[in-house]
């Protein structure tokens, strides 16, 4: 599962049209082909929102301490692909 959050300060791109290059630029670093990415989670936010982070990694933190915009991307296992909620 891929999981992409696109934290942009005044000018913003549409969601779903980040989804892809991300996808193919991690090829060979974070799997072996895109087509085993199952699921994905994209979003973005507004640095200037107001919105609550949980459990801050220390990669998150340092994108927040330079000000500028930036993309936080998590590769996780996928849910089971067995149960759909």
């Amino acid at each position: 599962m891929l999981q992409i959050t696109y934290f942009y300060d005044r000018d913003t791109i549409d969601v779903d049209n980040i989804i892809k290059p991300i996808q193919d630029a991690i090829i060979g670093l974070a799997y072996i082909d895109d087509a085993q990415v199952t699921d994905i989670l994209a979003r973005k936010r507004n640095l200037s929102g107001n919105f609550k982070v949980t459990n801050m990694t220390s990669t998150l933190a340092e994108g927040f301490s330079r000000g500028d915009e930036f993309l936080y991307i998590v590769v996780v296992d996928a849910p089971d692909q067995e149960v759909l909620s």
